[in-house]
């Protein structure tokens, strides 16, 4: 396994800039804004001379509620990790939560680097001498918003670290990415914990809780996945605050880097409108997709039915995908949640035969022809595979621009009937062959020139 580097300290001191910096990626929200960061984000280091995992934390604050369950996500990171970076903030000095953040680490008795941050427009040898009266050593200054100093500090850190750890890496290539979607409080973290059997992101009764993507890799058996927890998406016009619209942009950057997405619908609250603009995200996205209604334990018939029926009138377009009704927080039909998401990604990633598919469309348009077109019908000639995840079908054919939307409809449904691809949306891309007389003015004989000239005449009498 890969060495585990933890960033801690107070909130705001720069932990989720120095992971994007780590990492060279974006996966960690950063804003000018403390407490942004609630659950644990883990990233490939890919600063210094060997790869490493860093861990991404929230802020140690010490208060009750949310704060209560992000302390708790950081003593989970602490207890894992291999080296600890105790992250301070230059131009606050050393405050009264930096010393009990430094006493809490000295006495885990994990390898610890002080780590003095923001430094930039600062004279280096006034910033670092308040942080010597922690008693952690010699603190490393960088400012990780523009990468000074991380170089150096990374190249002191990876050569503490274990040699056997670093033996092998972990491929994450051939994950399954399994992102969890819907509206704020429909219990998405509260369903990832129950998934991995661990507290393992942020769980409170409050909307808007998670804020960030987070990844999990896990894996059961041999299956591997990453589960992508993300923030809830609400109406584009209650979205006031700007942290909330970059989670809402992490959120559907996850569902287009997922291979399979996850909606949970909240049983309770019904089916509204921002469920469906969020399914028609999924469905543009190409994604395979599973349905699960949550908190559907303690309704009646009466509010059961009535969210079939909305089902039924709001998501009728997602015909193609499977539906299990679920408690997250007691666990009821949770387990079948992966195996379908596997069905579902199979399905997304099958190999379709050219024959298979030119027979297919054979059969269809021998049972309902394409319409007729300027009096000429259209023709569809052979068809074959022409991507994956979501399953593209090519068919090649004449004037398939002119094909009506609901003869594609047709298509698709035939398609997909006949090859099982429950799961998964699919897609059909028409191609109509070149006319090589396009274009082309065919010149009349003297002889064709003089009957084109009698006929006119003939015509202009008659008038």
């Amino acid at each position: 396994m890969l060495p585990v580097i933890a960033l801690v300290g107070r909130p705001n001191v720069g932990k989720s800039t120095l992971f994007n910096r780590l990492t060279r990626t974006r996966d960690a929200l950063v804003a000018d804004f403390p407490g942004l960061t609630r659950d644990r984000q883990y990233g490939i280091g890919r600063v210094g001379p060997r790869r490493y995992v860093v861990v991404d934390t929230g802020g140690i604050s010490g208060g009750d509620g949310v704060e209560a369950l992000m302390e708790r996500q950081v003593q989970q990171a602490i207890a894992e990790a291999d080296h600890l970076l105790f992250l301070l903030d230059a131009r606050d000095g050393v405050t009264a939560g930096d010393l009990d953040i430094a006493a809490a680490l000295r006495r885990t008795g994990k390898p610890l680097t002080p780590v003095v941050n923001k430094i930039d427009h600062l004279a280096e040898a006034l910033a670092a001498a308040e942080f010597h009266s922690l008693g952690l050593g010699d603190p490393w200054l960088i400012a990780a918003a523009q990468g000074r100093g991380v170089g150096a500090l990374m190249e002191q850190v990876c050569a503490a670290l274990p040699e056997a750890a670093a033996e092998t890496a972990a491929d994450a290539e051939d994950r399954v990415r399994v992102a969890v979607v819907g509206r704020p409080n429909a219990g998405k973290s509260t369903l990832i914990n129950r998934i991995l059997g661990e507290e393992r992101v942020v769980a409170f009764d409050s909307p808007g809780t998670t804020r960030d993507s987070v990844s999990i890799p896990f894996d059961v058996g041999e299956h591997r996945y990453t589960l992508i927890d993300t923030a809830g998406v609400r109406r584009r016009a209650r979205v006031a605050d700007a942290v909330e619209k970059f989670s809402v942009i992490k959120t559907l950057q996850a569902i287009d880097a997922c291979h399979v997405a996850l909606l949970v619908l909240d049983a309770r609250l019904g089916i509204g409108e921002q469920d469906a603009t969020l399914a028609g995200h999924i469905v543009e996205a190409g994604r395979a997709l599973v349905v699960a209604v949550n908190k559907w334990d303690g309704l009646d018939a009466e509010q059961r039915q009535r969210i079939k029926d909305d089902y039924q009138r709001r998501l009728g377009f997602l015909d193609f995908a499977e539906v299990h009704r679920i408690s997250a927080l007691h666990g009821t039909g949770v387990g079948l949640l992966l195996e379908a998401a596997d069905a579902a990604y199979a399905n997304a990633m099958r190999d379709l035969s050219t024959p298979l598919l030119t027979r297919l469309l054979e059969d269809a348009v021998q049972a309902h022809q394409p319409p007729l077109v300027r009096g000429r019908r259209i023709k569809l000639r052979y068809a074959h595979q022409g991507g994956r995840n979501p399953p593209v079908i090519v068919i090649h054919g004449n004037q398939t621009d002119a094909l009506p939307a609901a003869y594609r409809r047709y298509l698709v449904n035939r398609f997909r009937s006949a090859l099982d691809l429950a799961g998964t949306p699919l897609r059909l891309e028409l191609r109509a062959g070149d006319n090589p007389y396009a274009g082309k003015h065919n010149r009349l004989t003297p002889r064709q020139a003089r009957k084109r000239q009698r006929l006119k005449d003939f015509v202009r009498r008659k008038r």
